[in-house]
């Protein structure tokens, strides 16, 4: 009875820590799974706090360094990357960039004259390199009268010089010779037929003459002979 009594307090001492063990294994996954939920909430709030083009910016800055990596090692091994890059493009990928960059820098064409002369006026800054020691130069020897008002008088403080001078001289010149060259005045020529009856249809006529006038030369000489059939 005594070995039958110890053979059964051994299992139930047994199956009590199987229990525990079970027990302390449910602790440690509870604790883990309040770990876990714990910093997901974390995680979604770090989301919600960054901008909203965030995936796109970081997948572009991930671009940029590969883009960079591939670069140094095409550098390191003597070749041309830019070559290499474009013979390994696909087709769908050079439409897609072509198709971006057009969108990017549309062509807005005329509207009116005062965006024509803002773009102008863009055109003109791109040149410009400002030299900041001089500007911060000037500033100091002016003083108040660096920025002016209406009762600056301008006029001696400041004289510009030769190379500026020389400068905005080449530029304006080569706006005019760009101006002239994409408005020219068509040249009259008083002996020529007027076929027309506006400067709009003479152009026309000029278009047909070009194209068509090897072909109806002998007929237009018949129908003002008067031979035509």
């Amino acid at each position: 009875m005594s070995e039958e009594a110890s053979s059964s307090s051994k299992t139930l001492e047994e199956r009590r820590a199987e229990r525990m063990k079970k027990l302390h294994e449910l602790h440690l996954k509870r604790n883990e799974a309040r770990t876990q939920n714990h910093q997901a909430v974390i995680d979604e709030s770090k989301r919600d706090n960054l901008p909203k083009n965030w995936e796109s910016r970081k997948r572009q800055a991930d671009w940029i360094l590969q883009d960079e990596a591939a670069r140094k090692d095409a550098e390191e091994k003597g070749l041309d990357y830019d070559r290499t890059k474009l013979l390994n493009m696909g087709a769908l990928d050079a439409q897609h960039i072509a198709r971006k960059q057009k969108k990017k820098n549309p062509d807005p064409g005329f509207s009116d004259y005062e965006q024509a002369t803002i773009r102008q006026y863009n055109r003109n800054i791109k040149g410009i390199k400002p030299n900041m020691d001089a500007y911060e130069e000037a500033k100091e020897k002016l003083g108040p009268a660096f920025y002016g008002d209406r009762n600056t008088i301008l006029h001696g403080l400041v004289e510009d010089k030769k190379d500026a001078v020389d400068k905005m001289v080449e530029d304006l010149e080569k706006q005019i010779a760009k101006r002239n060259k994409y408005s020219r005045r068509r040249m009259h020529n008083d002996d020529a037929d007027i076929d027309y009856i506006n400067e709009r249809n003479a152009r026309f006529n000029q278009k047909l003459e070009r194209f068509y006038g090897e072909h109806t030369r002998e007929t237009k000489l018949n129908l003002e002979r008067g031979t035509a059939i």
